[in-house]
């Protein structure tokens, strides 16, 4: 019974299937069904009452679009058809699975799903797995192949223009990818290059294709045991060769022709219509093929000739017969069409011209010659045309045979079969029967194999199986081949002298018309019949079908072309009737003189076919069914007729209907439980769930005959699951209802109890109101009663102030006249006290004035005299030094220095004089008596000389004082005039100062801001250029480690090759390689190990071959190594330049800047000196004036001594002013020179434009680093292209200097004129104020001028030799010198470079000197003194002093690394040792052998350090704690080199004991290079082998697993397993993920691997993590949805967290899993608006736009409530991300490893204190 609602589908005549829903319930019994389309038309459908069939159910829509079309519930062709559409059309996807057929609709368009990347994404993965793809069922047969040990075969198929070559040709270039390394070699080369040259040969133009294959082809591709190509082998099938003469495309195969004609010109080309197809390059076309032609051995020759004789067939087919008279026909004579085609076949033309118009017939007694008519002539030169032209197909492909055959022996093969689909055109004939028949027989074995697996599925589990009907051809195929059938009907009239098409055709009437059912005859026709193929009936046409079927050439014509002189002609018809048989059939046979032993094109298209089926009856097939959607070749667009007619002759439907007879939907236990949990109920669910599944399908499916229960799956019948599905949705639609039940009744009671609330408050509210009504009505009676109990008393309160207000009154005059009466009395007794008053007052004062004055008269007396005396001590302290001394504050250092020093000399001088006074006193006192005596008599006449001559002076001395008493009155007015216009003019001054101060201040904060962001601009530079340089340098290190990885693998490939050939020989034979090998010398190691190889295999071409061509390439890999080596050197060395260059520069910088701040600190210095000479001016200044008005009219005037003090200091600091000023100047144009020559002094070798273009392509966004040496192979273009480049480096250099120099040259100038300006100023102002002092003044001036300009001068100084300094230092180059060429530049440098190696080299040896001398004299100073007589003697052991070295034996180094490297295990031994023991083992071996000055055993013991840690890795590359431990030990190792190297960049962080250790006579830098190599080639097999470990984990855990459970639900897709899905796997989880990682970093840590290290090993795994999971997502389309985004996106959270709970957030592996954290985001978001679309392309941003585009179209709902992604919404996204720059690639390159950096991380441990365990065994080794 059908329910109402129910969703069908109707037939349709456009549409084929149309889709309806069920307006009414349908019951048994009614005839029609009332239906409503999707437009809303309403129909009836009329049932058949005798079938009564219904129309099909339609699938739920959660089922649509599924990957494989056997998970559909409903299994029917509508069903099919429209999942079909909807993938095809909707999601772009052209693959669909059909049970074990692969079904691929033609796009006819470009997709980029065939790279590289897609190829390694489906290697290795279970064909159920992964979207359906052509590649899933190459790799499906390539793991069988592998697997079973059993021949695989993919059959191709499908008709005309449905893509069958194109999907055998990526089928076979997935087999050349994955069968071999990542670069295919010169065999799988072949195999693909076979395609273009059978597309060029055999593909023609027909009506449905523009290069459709006019043939069929099987190709065996071999395997080795190692499952790699080695050879492959054709076969074709049923050459169409009528397609030559008629349809045949013009470039390509017929490319040539070109060059004489268009492709019009001929009747061969010209009729199939126009012969260029849009899209196609036909010249690219044609150099590809003869690429082909070429790498398969056809040489340029045989090319040619090939070529030659196609175009001949285009000039045959040309040849026009004309009809003569008596049936002849006849050639006109030189015809040039004909001439030419003679002359490119090297034939006669009589010859030739003579036997295309006669036939020579031969009798038992004689021979004679028949004109042809013209339709026989014209048939005859086809038939030639195709007969030439199907040996030069045959020839091609012998070649092409030849060339893939290999000398191994093959172990396996994989054969891909490319062959015609059926085909049924208006007018069938002879070709469309073969194929069909082919097409019949295919059918047949395909309907048997998909039986067969059915009924092994039904085994394998234990089901019960009965027989299921499938449609049988084996009729068909008897009518076809069988004994008088069709076949062989067709030969017998072949044979008979007079047979005919139309004798054939009655015998087939007459044989087949009434016996068979599958056999007709057209109504209307005597020259057709028809056969009902599996497909659909057909109607052949019998004309012709006799003349293909002998396929009869004039035997003439043939003799005339065995007698060409073209040798590539003769050869294809040489021994045709002696020829071997080949492994390719045979499409035509020539007549020759045994007529009777030619089989037919039927009888030969039969055997191959039978041979075929053999071949693939031997192998496993897969199936690959090619659609045609449209005969418009629109791209995406699905014509519905076109595609069922495909699908019911490819046997899709046949498959589809096998499934449905049985049980087509298979979901295991787990599955079944976990989508359908919802149907049971908690009492249900017992821990065995296969009884649980039991019990819930017995509860809901009554009838048991729907499902059958296996070991590990249940099978469902055809319409079980959508039944299934409709229960569990209506199950979540109750859930759905009783939850929104639930949730309204909570709305519901929320919304009564909100109005409750509100009703309360209401009337809460309201009662409120009415009380305060009440008592307002209260308040109102009170107050009108208190009202009038006031109005009341009021009334009687103004009687009674009325009364009381009258008796005040009349009080009030009263007392008022009393006050008047006694106020006037008192009145006149006060004026009579105020008269006496005055009076007294005046008297008093009178007496006081009198007094006063006589007291003012008396102190102006005194104060004048005290004045003058004031005035003559000021006279005398101006004239002092001490006076000076506080004036000049700049002297008086000097000054005291001076006064030190006389008072030294005169502390001196009394000495002396005391000593001359001790000696002189014995005889003073006679002379001074003597003297005394003579005194005494001239004392009596002097005092009387003096007395007469003192009169007149003292009279002259008292008139000069009283002129200089009136002159001094007389100037007191003047000076005080003077002194106010002085103290305003200095206020002004002072005010200027002050101005110019602040200007100083303001100059200076602007300079202290220009040098910050002049510095700030500068670490900006040099941060871009150092970057710029970091990028160059880690591109460099990627593509150098890329090299190292490459290097190592042909290294071991090379081993293994070797190691084969001797298994291969089976000589017993060693071969000893030298000790001291390393990589600087594998060439020669190489190459001698290859020339030994060579002479010993002599014999095998083939192995020599690929020995030679390894040699090849490792020499060529060795070149470029070493070159590569060289420039990574030179920009190591820049970058040590650079970096050294900063530092100085950095150094010389602070060192700058150092004396910029002191001398800010000196000008801010001198401001505050400058401001306190300023105030103690205004404070003298102040003091002078108040003097000047108190003490007396005499101040000093203008010439007077403090007046000029007070303008020299002015003038003073007006020059100290001027001074700074330059000062300034000076520091700017320093620190402008300071910053260019910084900028400038960035590169050490006068790079300035390369870091200016580096810094240009940095800021441009397209930072890139050529590959120059992929130029050519020998690198010449390459070094000349570094020639030139360093060349205009130079000239660009040096003209960048000279500019600079000019300018600086400028500015200095510019400076000079403006100092010279300042001092001319200065000293002219200098001059008009001197001439304004005295002479006294003038002397004081020109001294402070003098000491100012002397300072200045010292501070110049200063600065010019800072500046000089600094550029000593600088490098050459940027001082701007460039007398000397750029050659002698280097050749300085280099011989710079040698001697700084040499002098490092004799430092090292003096000192291990001078240690050996100091050691030595330590033991003569400890020699013990001999003991006293008598005293026993004690002897004392000392204590040892080891030096950090292990001493061994020469030729010890083999057991030394046997014990340290070889036999060591990690997981044992190297557990309980000291992290990187077996490094410092070697170190200090290395140590004595450096000690000891031998380099013999230095390089001995690396060489084989290094071999043997490579021999180790390449033998345990797959155990982790063997590679973490050994990588661990190699940066150990590598660090000491660099640690004890004694190289100042290494030591800086050592102990003075660890100096001691480093190492004295070699330089082991090339080896830190080797060891570095090595340790990068070590880092990346850790990689390798994390990856192998962590890559089966990733997509289960990562995608897979349900973490989150209930969130989740697993869509119904029903997918089974494909047969290399093997039970019992292990269940992978995302915490399986990170105890892995855990794990790995446990281990890494416990061997001590650099914590740098670990971050970069950490953000590596996070990478594969990301591209893994997020490749798999974009391939599979049932992870796409809402669900899964939520499970990524916690799973990427555990990841985080485990990230921040080892201290990891930092090192980048959180930005690795950004592209996964934006797609999970992207399943989540909302996908229907156009700001959906903005919102998601600027989340996006770590996604490209075919990864966005195709999680969109990916997006699967997994329940009811989703929606899909509207294209429209898609198309939305496209425009949004069209204008966005990014790579064009869909997958992320899991295969990426990052470059890795090995930091320089010294050690702490002291080497003496090192021992060695006894478990090791090396006790050979001694401590030293």
């Amino acid at each position: 019974m059908i329910w109402q609602y129910a969703r069908v589908w109707l037939p349709n005549a456009l549409e084929v299937w149309k889709p309806a829903e069920l307006t009414k319930d349908y019951s048994p019994g009614d005839r029609v069904l009332f239906l409503q389309l999707e437009d809303g038309t309403d129909v009836e459908y009329k049932i058949d009452p005798q079938t009564k069939r219904l129309p099909p159910l339609r699938n739920p829509d959660i089922l649509v679009g599924e990957n494989d079309l056997t998970a559909l519930s409903y299994l029917h062709e509508p069903a099919v058809l429209h999942n079909l559409k909807v993938r095809f059309v909707e999601s772009k996807m052209i693959y669909t699975y059909c049970g074990i057929v692969l079904v691929a609709i033609n796009p006819y368009e470009s997709l980029p799903i065939y790279d590289h990347d897609i190829i390694h994404a489906y290697s290795g993965q279970n064909m159920g797995d992964m979207d359906p793809h052509i590649f899933a069922v190459a790799e499906e047969a390539y793991k069988q192949m592998a697997r079973d040990e059993r021949n695989q075969s993919v059959i191709v198929s499908g008709e005309s223009g449905a893509g069958k070559t194109v999907s055998a040709k990526y089928a076979m270039r997935y087999f050349a990818t994955v069968s071999g390394s990542s670069c295919e070699t010169n065999v799988e080369e072949k195999v693909l290059a076979s395609n273009p040259i059978m597309e060029a040969i055999g593909n023609a133009k027909t009506t449905r294709n523009d290069n459709s294959s006019r043939f069929g082809k099987y190709i065996e591709i071999g395997f080795d045991k190692n499952y790699r190509i080695i050879g492959a082998n054709m076969r074709t099938y049923l050459l169409e060769k009528s397609r030559v003469v008629f349809q045949v495309r013009c470039p390509h195969s017929f490319g040539v022709l070109c060059r004489v004609g268009s492709a019009d010109d001929f009747l061969c080309t010209g009729q199939g219509g126009i012969p260029v197809i849009e899209g196609v390059d036909d010249t690219k076309e044609m150099r590809s093929t003869r690429k082909a032609f070429s790498l398969l051995g056809i040489s340029e020759t045989q090319q040619m000739g090939v070529f030659q004789i196609l175009a001949a067939l285009l000039h045959l087919g040309n040849v026009e017969v004309k009809e003569g008279t008596m049936d002849s026909s006849a050639i006109l004579a030189e015809n040039n069409h004909l001439m030419v085609f003679c002359e490119l076949m090297g034939v006669a033309y009589e010859d030739m011209s003579h036997w295309l118009c006669h036939r020579k017939l031969k009798t038992t007694t004689e021979t004679y010659v028949k004109p042809l008519p013209k339709a026989h002539a014209v048939n005859a030169r086809d038939a030639l045309a195709k007969h030439i032209y199907a040996k030069v197909f045959s020839w091609i492909v012998d070649r092409i045979n030849e060339s893939l055959r290999s000398a191994i022996k093959q172990r396996s093969f994989i054969g891909v079969l490319d062959i015609y689909g059926f085909e049924t055109f208006d007018i069938n004939s002879f070709e469309q029967f073969c194929i069909n028949y082919a097409n019949e027989k295919l059918q047949q074995q395909f309907n048997m194999h998909v039986f067969k697996l059915e009924q092994e599925e039904y085994m394998k589990e234990d089901i019960p199986w009965t027989l299921i009907d499938f449609y049988d051809n084996q009729p068909c195929i008897n009518l076809i081949e069988a004994k008088m059938g069709v076949l062989d009907l067709l030969d017998e009239e072949c044979k008979m002298p007079k047979g005919s098409d139309d004798t054939w055709a009655q015998k087939l009437y007459n044989t087949f018309l009434k016996k068979s059912e599958i056999f007709d005859k057209p109504r209307m026709s005597n020259k057709a019949f028809i056969i009902h193929h599996f497909a659909d009936k057909v109607e052949y046409q019998c004309e012709g079908f006799l003349e293909k079927n002998k396929d009869t050439v004039n035997e003439e014509q043939i003799n005339v072309l065995k007698l060409s002189k073209f040798d590539l002609l003769v050869e294809l018809f040489r021994d045709e009737e002696t020829a071997a048989p080949t492994g390719r059939t045979k499409t035509t046979r020539p007549g020759q003189a045994q007529r009777d032993n030619k089989k037919t094109v039927g009888t030969q298209f039969r055997n191959s076919l039978n041979l075929l089926m053999e071949t693939l009856n031997g192998t496993t097939p897969h199936y690959v069914r090619c659609i045609k959607p449209n005969d418009h070749k629109s791209p995406f667009t699905l014509d519905p007729i076109r595609a069922v007619q495909q699908l019911r002759a490819c046997g899709v439907l046949e498959t589809i209907r096998i499934s449905a007879a049985g049980f087509p939907s298979r979901w295991t236990y787990q599955e079944f439980f976990s989508r359908y949990r919802v149907l049971m109920k908690q009492k249900d669910i017992l821990s065995d769930m296969k009884l649980t599944c039991k019990n819930v399908l017995e509860k809901w499916v009554k009838d048991h005959d729907k499902y059958q229960f296996g070991k590990n799956k249940i099978f469902f019948r055809a319409g079980q699951v959508a039944y299934l599905e409709k229960l569990r949705s209506d199950r979540l639609r109750k859930a759905c209802v009783r939850i929104q039940k639930t949730i309204r009744c909570w709305l519901a009671r929320k919304r009564f109890l909100r109005m409750r609330r509100a009703a309360v408050t209401i009337q809460k509210h309201a009662r409120g109101y009415l009380a305060r009504c009440r008592v307002a009505f209260l308040r109102r009676t009170r107050a009108a009663v208190v009202i009038q109990k006031n109005q009341r008393m009021l009334a009687a309160r103004r009687r009674y102030q009325d009364l009381r207000c009258a008796a005040v009154i009349m009080q009030r005059l009263l007392r008022a006249y009393q006050a008047r009466q006694t106020y006037c009395k008192l009145l006149y007794e006060h004026k009579v006290l105020i008269v006496q008053r005055w009076v007294r007052g005046w008297l008093a004062r009178r007496r006081y004035q009198r007094s006063l004055r006589a007291v003012v008269y008396l102190q102006s007396c005194v104060r004048r005299m005290a004045a003058r005396r004031e005035l003559k001590k000021l006279k005398v302290e101006a004239r002092s030094v001490e006076h000076f001394k506080k004036l000049n504050v700049g002297m008086e250092n000097k000054i005291m220095q001076l006064q030190r020093k006389v008072d030294e000399q005169i502390k001196e001088n009394r000495e002396l004089g005391e000593r001359l006074s001790s000696t002189e006193r014995s005889w003073a006192a006679e002379s001074e008596r003597l003297g005394r005596e003579v005194e005494r008599l001239r004392g009596a006449e002097e005092e009387s000389r003096v007395a007469a001559e003192k009169l007149p002076s003292l009279l002259e001395q008292l008139s000069f004082l009283r002129q200089e008493l009136e002159t001094t009155r007389g100037e007191k007015e003047a000076v005080q005039e003077e002194a106010r216009a002085y103290r305003e003019e200095n206020e002004k001054r002072v005010s200027e100062l002050n101005e110019k101060n602040s200007l100083l201040m303001t100059e200076k904060e602007n300079l202290t801001q220009l040098i910050q962001e002049q510095s700030k601009k500068g670490f900006l530079k040099r941060i871009i250029c150092v970057s710029v340089i970091f990028l160059h340098l880690v591109e460099e290190r990627r593509r150098y480690q890329s090299l190292l990885s490459e290097y190592a693998q042909l290294e071991g490939r090379y081993a293994d090759l070797k190691e084969e050939m001797t298994l291969t020989t089976g000589k017993p034979g060693h071969t000893r390689e030298d000790s001291s090998y390393s990589s600087n010398g594998s060439e020669g190691t190489f190459s001698s190990g290859l020339s030994g190889s060579q002479g010993r295999n002599s014999s095998d071409v083939t192995d020599m071959s690929v020995l030679l061509k390894l040699q090849r390439r490792v020499t060529e890999l060795e070149q470029e190594k070493q070159t590569l080596q060289r420039h990574l050197d030179k920009r190591e060395e820049v970058q040590e330049d650079h970096a050294r260059t900063a530092a100085e520069l950095k150094t010389a910088g602070r060192a700058e800047l150092d004396l910029v701040a002191l001398k800010r600190q000196e000008l801010e210095s001198e401001n505050k000196r400058l401001k306190t000479d300023l105030a103690e001016l205004r404070q003298s200044l102040a003091t002078v004036s108040k003097s000047a008005s108190a003490k007396t009219p005499s101040s000093p005037g203008p010439g007077s001594a403090p007046y000029n003090v007070l303008l020299e200091q002015l003038d003073s600091a007006n020059e100290e002013l001027e001074i700074r000023k330059e000062e300034v100047l000076l520091l700017r144009s320093h620190l402008v020179r300071q910053e260019a020559n910084s900028l400038a002094g960035n590169s050490p070798h006068c790079s300035s434009d390369t870091l200016a273009l580096e810094t240009l392509w940095f800021t441009a966004g397209y930072y890139t680093t050529p590959d120059y040496h992929t130029l050519n192979e020998d690198g010449e273009l390459w070094l000349a292209y570094e020639g030139l480049k360093e060349t205009n480096r130079v000239l660009v250099s040096q003209l960048q200097m000279q500019d600079r120099d000019h300018e600086e040259g400028l500015e200095e100038l510019r400076v000079e004129v403006c100092r010279l300006r300042e001092e001319n100023s200065q000293q002219q102002q200098l001059i008009s104020q001197s001439l304004l002092l005295p002479p006294e003044g003038r002397v004081d001036a020109g001294l402070q001028h003098e000491i100012t300009r002397l300072t200045n001068c010292n501070l110049v100084g200063s600065l010019r030799y800072t500046v000089t300094n600094h550029l000593a230092m600088m490098p050459a180059s940027n001082r701007g010198s460039h007398s000397l060429p750029m050659s002698n530049d280097w050749d300085l440098m280099e011989q710079q470079g040698k001697q700084d190696k040499m002098i490092r080299k004799l430092k090292k040896q003096l000192k291990t000197y001078m240690n050996r001398m100091e050691e030595y004299e330590g033991q003569v100073e400890r020699v013990v003194p001999d003991p006293e007589p008598g005293t026993p003697g004690r002897i004392t052991r000392k204590e040892r002093d080891f030096k950090g070295m292990l001493e061994y034996r020469r030729g010890d180094e083999s057991k030394l690394l046997k014990g340290l490297v070889l036999e060591l295990k990690p997981r044992g031994v190297a557990v309980n040792l000291l992290p990187g023991l077996p490094a410092y083992i070697l170190f200090m071996c290395l140590r004595h052998a450096d000690y000891c000055n031998d380099d013999q055993r230095v390089s001995t013991l690396l060489n084989s350090t290094i071999n043997s840690i490579k021999g180790l890795i390449k033998k345990k590359g797959s155990d982790f704690e063997t590679v973490s431990f050994w990588l661990a030990n190699t940066c150990r190792l590598l660090h000491c080199l660099k640690q004890y190297s004694g190289e100042e960049p290494f030591v800086k962080q050592n102990t003075p004991r660890q100096n001691k250790h480093c190492l004295t006579n070699f330089d082991l830098s090339e080896y830190r290079q080797l060891l570095n190599d090595l340790a990068v080639q070590v880092y990346q097999q850790l990689v390798k082998s994390m990856e192998e470990t962590l890559l089966p984990m990733i997509v289960p855990g990562m995608l897979e697993h349900e973490t989150i459970q209930g969130v989740l639900g697993s869509k119904p897709t029903g997918l089974r397993k494909r047969t290399s899905s093997l039970p019992g796997e292990a269940v992978y989880t995302v915490d399986s993920i990170i105890q892995q990682l855990s794990l790995f970093h446990a281990t890494l840590t416990q061997h001590d691997v650099d914590h740098d290290l670990i971050k970069q090993v950490v953000r590596q795994l996070f990478y594969i993590t990301c591209s893994v999971t997020l490749n798999n997502l974009l391939l599979r389309k049932e992870m796409c949805s809402w669900s899964k985004g939520l499970q990524i996106r916690y799973n990427v959270w555990q990841l985080e967290e485990w990230l921040d709970e080892h201290g990891l957030s930092g090192c980048g592996a959180k930005e690795m899993l950004e592209p996964l954290i934006q797609a999970a985001q992207l399943l989540q978001v909302k996908k229907k608006t156009e700001e959906d679309a903005q919102a998601i392309c600027t989340m996006c941003s770590a996604l490209t736009t075919p990864q966005i585009v195709k999680v969109l179209n990916l997006y699967t709902p997994v329940i009811e409530f989703e929606e899909r992604v509207p294209t429209s919404f898609i198309k939305t996204i496209q425009v949004l991300l069209k204008d966005r720059v990014e790579s064009p690639q869909l997958l992320m390159d899991a295969k990426k490893i990052f470059s890795v950096t090995f930091s320089f991380t010294p050690s702490s441990l002291a080497l003496e204190t090192i021992q060695i365990p006894s478990s090791l065994n090396l006790g050979f080794l001694t401590r030293v």
